[in-house]
């Protein structure tokens, strides 16, 4: 399971937060990330999405079925 299969939903951050973009993994709980650009943020997430399941692999946490959470 790789952090691509996940879904991800994006969103644009208001200028009074930074700006940007916002994206977050629902099967994720907490796994979000930003960036300047829309590539930017999916690239961020991506790798916040690796870095949450090696996190539960290492503390032997359940690892949600990406698109469980639909």
């Amino acid at each position: 399971m790789t952090a691509l299969e996940y879904p991800f939903i994006t969103s644009v951050l208001p200028e009074a937060e930074g700006g940007g973009y916002l994206i977050e993994y629902p099967d994720l709980p907490g796994c979000m990330s930003d960036g300047e650009t829309i590539q930017e943020a999916i690239e961020n997430g991506r790798n916040s999405a690796r870095c949450w399941i090696e996190t539960a692999r290492a503390h032997e946490d359940e690892i949600p079925m990406p698109g469980s959470s639909t």
